[in-house]
């Protein structure tokens, strides 16, 4: 077991720590306090936000989504260039903890150094307005949909005449074809008549 610790363990590390870069991270995480960082910060948030926020709002949109709205534990390697400049900026102001989380990063990576990175950015968050709930407005009506509307009335108000002069002409045609029955009981009373003057000249 002695043996294991004291050499096959160091040969371990040198095999997939070649460049020293997480030993040098593991060494400034178990160095560096959050509780003295996050109270320091809280003493000075009066004299630190105009800074902050200033610093803040001039960073790149990949800052402000990892402040606001980060969702991982660790930060990715791609942020690693806007993250170097952030901490920089912060440096600047004497922002707590920003010196220190800094010079870590440049012994290692931005990703090896998430945990102390996430509690800077956790506490800028702090210094943020809050922002009010928005409140979702009906969509106006545009004039297209406008005149949607109206072409849709139209063509049921032609749909409704239509059938309404077709109703009056089937009830016209009804009408003028009632009239014929009382014509054919006339001509089949007209043979009556030829018969009683044919009848007359026998009597003289």
């Amino acid at each position: 077991m002695a043996t294991w610790k004291a050499r096959v363990a160091p040969a371990l590390k040198l095999l997939f720590d070649r460049d020293g870069k997480k030993a040098a991270a593991a060494e400034f995480i178990k160095s560096f306090n959050k509780e003295e960082v996050e109270k320091e910060i809280d003493e000075k948030k009066t004299e630190l936000e105009p800074k902050v926020l200033e610093v803040y709002e001039a960073s790149p949109p990949e800052i402000k989504h990892l402040v606001k709205e980060r969702k991982s534990a660790k930060i990715a390697k791609k942020y690693s260039t806007p993250v170097t400049k952030f901490l920089e900026e912060l440096v600047k102001i004497e922002f707590p903890g920003a010196q220190a989380v800094s010079e870590g990063v440049a012994k290692s990576n931005v990703t090896l150094v998430s945990g102390p990175i996430i509690v800077l950015f956790d506490k800028i968050a702090t210094f943020l307005p809050k922002e009010e709930p928005k409140v979702e407005e009906a969509p106006a009506v545009t004039e297209e949909a406008t005149r949607e509307v109206e072409v849709e009335a139209e063509k049921k108000e032609e749909t409704e005449t239509s059938e309404k002069v077709e109703e009056t002409k089937t009830e016209e045609t009804s009408e003028a074809a009632a009239p014929e029955a009382p014509k054919e009981e006339t001509k089949a009373e007209e043979p009556k008549t030829e018969e009683t003057k044919t009848e007359e000249p026998a009597k003289q």
